[in-house]
């Protein structure tokens, strides 16, 4: 089959369509021999940049109020956002190998227009819910480490639209370094603090087990959903199927079929690195808070106040900033990619990043400003968890295209999933739908 051609019957002609992410795509060069470990480091980097968006400020809101209130209960929903998370992302990176589609164009190539024009205005809500959580973490980490005020620091997260400028134009290893050296930051900042902390194994491994209290219990449900809105989000489905495309891997079935193969590793290994730190910020918000009867706190800014004097060490307030901070700028990157892609792939219109950026981020930081001036800086952290829930809402117009694509032998060809894959895929699509009509439900009864 020529290159370019996989499993064309199954799909719209694509006359006149720019590859995704336009010259970077296929711009980061793939060893043809060599060691295995060799043609792996040149795919490490995209499963690095999916992981941010499971590990952004948003994730600390949901699990910071899912440890105090409901101690090491949540560790179970954490850990199957996580599994989920695997295995959607592997199909992600799976269309994005095989088909030489984002999820965006596939979607453009497969539905009518109007449905597509929904799937757009849906992610887009998504990303801007995500965006909104960007500013209110690094709004509030720039005051915790600099003294600024809320609403001057949400205001200059305007600025960070630059420096996704700079780093785009050193090429997309640049910007994989960038991400990966703040993530291991993060990674640091939360080893320390587990350590202080000291949690009782036991208890937290007793976490991981689902209980009834979660289903049954509305604030846990609605906490639940936020925490896997926050972990599984639909934007990184979009962004993953883009940027593994980056790789200038062999467009032939074993190229593909070797591209797969790294691709997968990259992404399971990254999201065991988000997984960790998700439940460490449960962790440390069940034994530090919740243990001591601090089961109120659903703020960072409280959690930030109440960890060094808890903990008995000065740094420990000072850690939690610092990677609050690095989220937050991480969480940068992936949101302008991710914004990139969705409007290109959907609209086939084409913005600088800069530009794309500055619209997105303009219309997360009215909503954080207006928020903060009307009802104080308690505001933010309500707005920062239904920012998470919103996202929730919108997963099942992410996952059921995907599924749907991927489990497509016409269009996926030798490459389309096996059945038992098909029907696990499916099984969280279903689950998710369930848990936001539950949701939905609660809201509407107020139950």
């Amino acid at each position: 089959m020529a290159d370019g051609q996989v499993c064309e019957r199954g799909w719209r002609s694509r006359e006149g369509d720019a590859p995704s992410l336009g010259g970077m795509n296929a711009s980061v060069p793939v060893a043809a021999g060599g060691h295995w470990l060799r043609r792996l480091f040149a795919f490490i980097g995209p499963g690095y940049m999916v992981s941010v968006g499971y590990m952004d400020p948003g994730n600390w809101a949901t699990d910071l109020a899912g440890g105090a209130k409901f101690g090491y209960t949540l560790l179970a929903v954490i850990l199957l956002s996580n599994l989920m998370a695997v295995v959607l992302q592997a199909l992600s990176a799976r269309l994005g190998i095989v088909t030489g589609r984002d999820l965006a164009q596939a979607c453009r190539d497969h539905y009518p227009r109007p449905v597509g024009i929904a799937l757009w205005l849906a992610c887009e809500a998504a990303i801007i819910a995500c965006d909104l959580a960007e500013v209110i973490g690094t709004a509030i980490a720039l005051k915790l480490l600099f003294g600024l005020p809320l609403i001057v620091g949400a205001i200059l997260t305007g600025l960070d639209a630059l420096l996704v400028l700079l780093l785009l134009r050193r090429g997309f290893r640049a910007l994989e370094a960038f991400v990966i050296a703040l993530l291991t930051l993060i990674f640091v900042c939360f080893a320390i603090q587990i350590v202080m902390a000291a949690p009782p194994v036991r208890e937290v491994l007793a976490g991981f087990v689902p209980s009834a209290t979660i289903v049954s219990d509305p604030a846990a449900l609605y906490l639940a959903i936020g925490i896997l809105g926050a972990t599984v989000m639909p934007h990184n489905l979009y962004l993953h199927s883009s940027i593994v495309q980056t790789r200038a891997y062999p467009r032939t079935p074993a190229g593909r079929a070797s591209a797969l193969r790294f691709a997968t590793i990259d992404s399971t290994v990254a999201l065991t690195l988000a997984l960790f730190v998700n439940a460490a910020i449960l962790i440390m918000a069940a034994t530090v808070f919740h243990a001591t009867g601090h089961t109120d706190v659903e703020e960072i800014e409280q959690a930030h106040a109440l960890l060094s004097p808890l903990l008995g060490a000065g740094i420990a307030s000072t850690l939690f900033a610092v990677a609050l901070l690095a989220s937050g700028l991480n969480s940068t990157v992936t949101a302008t990619l991710a914004g990139q892609i969705v409007m290109e792939g959907f609209l086939r219109l084409r913005l600088p990043p800069w530009a794309r950026r500055l619209v997105t981020r303009g219309i997360a930081i009215v909503p954080v400003v207006a928020v903060t001036a009307l009802y104080g800086e308690q505001g933010t952290a309500r707005l920062l968890v239904l920012s998470q829930v919103v996202l929730s809402m919108q997963l099942p117009f992410a996952i059921v295209p995907l599924v749907q694509f991927v489990s497509d032998k016409r269009k996926m060809g030798e490459f389309v999933i096996r059945p038992w894959l098909k029907g696990l895929s499916w099984a969280i699509a279903g689950l998710v739908v369930v848990l936001n009509l539950k949701l939905l439900a609660d809201v509407v009864t107020g139950g």
